[in-house]
């Protein structure tokens, strides 16, 4: 077994990995670019090692400074994480080369299924069923268009190299394949270095589905399961889950087997993924293979109870895999929610910037229920621009998939972020979805579900009687302390006037009677319904959590002024708690709005302005494309949203814009 391990990679998949290394005595060596010298990652490592500039293509991209991290430390493998080098053929050849042993497939392996290209052609040579495609090289965006009529729309343009979302369109028309080609390109030669691309027909209502496969280097290889990855954004997946709830047992073994026989094929001795598009009468096509570990793997890991990282590790190592595939089996439900740094109200751009606020929810056993959260930032670190915008995989498991999904929904309110906007409250919103919670999935579920796209809706019924409740407890608590400060506390009159209260919620008025009785509250609404409240939550604290009516309860507080605003099960609002006079009068004061100004196009988040697509005096039609800026590796395409003259440019490609920065304006 190796003594020691260097991590070509960073952020919450280094911390994964480091987190089995050490547990198996193998010690660790993590590398890290200016962006990322005060990196949790590089914390976590016995050794750090610099090795450039933020840009990846100066820093984790670049396998001379990888092997030279290697010699300098002394590092006998190197576990490359996902992204990055880890589908690249020439970084296990290189390391080959100098005697470093790659924790991952053999070069060959790449080669056969890491390129998506090359991938199809191994699959329709053995005979597995593909999806409808050119596979050859595109040169031009005429020459993509020509293919896509001949296809039939829509299609899909995806990158030969990487995944992960980026360099992927969807075209469903002749322009929207020239476009599409030119940001797939764009995006695939940023990220991955590789600027190929193909196109292949799209299924309509889709499900994505994957199976994770494990070989060594004896010739064995296993199935471990499969994983449901439906839930998408822009071809990112956002929610996944362990197992289908689409697939029966029959249909897992035959997509199995076939994934099976596809790395044995190539001679395949790590960790992979075969994905699948998956139609909703359960046929599917194979789509790729990912020969490396999958951002997704731990569901798989929650529902058997191994550890993939390690795996790889000792497959590389040379040892056999430690059981056969009549051993599998399949426990309970994982789901997995990926958290990142983002603006859902705003289209899903990303943000960037410190972390003031990073509560996550505590890991462990409660009852049934298993929470982990894999990560790599801690409070007070920085998001930067330079890498993919994830803060962390938030995981649970439970015996059933509804109790799965009720402990994930339990965690996300349990998640305080700030300083940055994150999409926590879209997933909240997401596990409370009927549609959702119903298993009736497909790729195209957000696009259908949230077509205006999101914003977190206000509280209803019970939900709302709960986040009212809660904040008149918050209250009680706020002004228990400040007549302790100011000695109120032992003049009864006071106390008693406390009592009656309303609470103002997303304009709503909840009359209620507050009543301390023991250690909890009884808060008594107008209809004289009582809810029991109990919680130890202390004023400053970012999340309140206790029990409300009986039920275990988890909501978001942030301050303003006079009051506080809330955030629970995916709803959100602003209370504010008042006595009965001062609710009357409130009622009285005139509400401001917000005036916008539609003359200005401004930047959504900070990034680089790859291209200004407009001239001063243009005139412009509704849905025509203005500027793209790029930022945390996706390209960005503003456009019009009313037909308008341009009148003047503010910036011009290759600045750096901070977020509302102007791009240009209109007459």
């Amino acid at each position: 077994m190796f003594e020691k391990i260097l991590i070509a990679n960073r952020g919450e998949i280094a911390c994964r990995i480091i987190k089995t290394a050490r547990r198996m005595g193998i010690k660790t060596v993590a590398v890290y670019s200016d962006a990322d010298r005060d990196a949790v990652h590089v914390a976590m490592a016995d050794e750090a090692v610099h090795i450039g500039p933020p840009a990846a293509s100066q820093s984790y991209l670049v396998i001379e400074k990888i092997i030279a991290a290697c010699k300098q430390t002394g590092a006998q493998a190197v576990h490359p994480g996902y992204g990055f080098l880890s589908e690249r053929e020439a970084f296990p050849r290189a390391l080959e080369a100098e005697g470093i042993i790659f924790i991952g497939p053999n070069p060959g392996a790449i080669a056969a299924m890491g390129d998506k290209i090359e991938s199809k052609k191994a699959a329709s040579a053995a005979q597995v069923s593909t999806v409808p495609g050119f596979l050859g090289v595109i040169d031009s965006p005429e020459h993509a268009v020509t293919i896509a009529d001949e296809i039939g729309y829509p299609v899909m343009i995806k990158a030969s190299a990487g995944g992960g979302g980026k360099g992927m369109r969807i075209a469903y028309s002749s322009s929207e394949v020239a476009e599409g080609f030119a940001r797939a390109k764009s995006e695939a030669a940023s990220s991955f270095g590789d600027d190929r691309v193909f196109v292949e027909k799209f299924i309509t209502d889709p499900r994505h589905i994957e199976i994770q496969v494990i070989g060594d280097k004896h010739g064995n290889v296993i199935y471990l399961g499969e994983r449901e990855c439906s839930i998408q954004r822009r071809n990112q997946k956002v929610i996944e889950e362990a197992p289908s709830p689409l697939l029966d047992e029959e249909t897992r073994r035959k997509m199995g087997e076939q994934a099976v026989a596809l790395a044995k094929a190539v001679a395949y001795d790590s960790a992979g993924t075969v994905e699948f598009v998956a139609g909703q009468d359960k046929s599917f096509y194979f789509l790729e293979m990912n020969t490396r570990l999958q951002v997704e793997h731990p569901v798989t890991e929650m529902i058997t109870g191994l550890d993939l990282v390690e795996m790889m590790i000792r497959s590389a190592a040379g040892e056999k895999l430690p059981l056969t595939q009549g051993e599998v089996k399949l426990n309970g439900w994982a789901v997995e929610s990926r958290v990142y740094a983002e603006d859902p109200t705003r289209n899903f751009l990303p943000s960037i910037g410190r972390l003031t606020t990073y509560r996550p929810p505590e890991e462990g056993t409660f009852g049934e229920a298993i929470v982990r959260n894999d990560t790599g930032v801690e409070e007070g670190g920085e998001i930067a621009i330079h890498y993919d915008p994830m803060i962390a995989k938030l995981v649970t498991w439970a015996p059933t998939r509804l109790q799965a999904i009720e402990s994930q929904a339990e965690a996300l309110d349990a998640f305080a972020i700030d300083g940055i906007r994150h999409n926590i409250p879209f997933l909240s919103a997401l596990m409370a979805h009927p549609r959702w919670r119903s298993g009736n999935l497909s790729t195209g579920f957000i696009a259908e579900e949230f077509p205006d796209g999101f914003a977190a809706p206000e509280p209803q019924g019970e939900i709302a009687q709960r986040m009212a409740a809660a904040a008149a407890a918050i209250d009680h608590k706020l002004n228990q302390r400040k007549r302790g400060i100011s000695g109120q506390m032992r003049d009864p009159a006071l106390l008693h006037f406390e009592r009656d209260r309303v609470v103002i919620l997303a304009g709503q008025s909840y009359p209620v009677t507050v009543d301390a009785i023991g250690g909890a509250l009884a808060v008594t609404a107008e209809d004289g319904s009582v809810l029991t409240v109990a919680s130890d939550w202390r004023p400053g604290e970012p999340v309140w959590s206790g029990e409300v009516g009986g039920h275990r309860v988890a909501i978001q507080v942030r301050s303003l002024l006079n009051g506080v605003a809330l955030q629970h099960a995916g709803a959100a609002a602003e209370a504010r708690v008042y006595t009965r006079r001062e609710a009357q009068l409130a009622a009285l004061m005139p509400v401001k709005e917000n005036v916008g100004s539609g003359k200005q196009v401004l930047c959504p988040m900070p990034g680089l302005v790859k291209a200004i697509l407009v001239k001063e005096g243009q005139e412009v039609k509704n849905g025509e494309a203005l500027a793209i800026v790029e930022a945390m590796k996706m390209e960005n395409v503003l456009r019009a949203e009313r037909d308008a003259t341009v009148s003047k440019i503010a910036a011009k490609e290759g600045d750096s814009l901070a977020v509302d920065a102007v791009i240009l304006e209109f007459a």
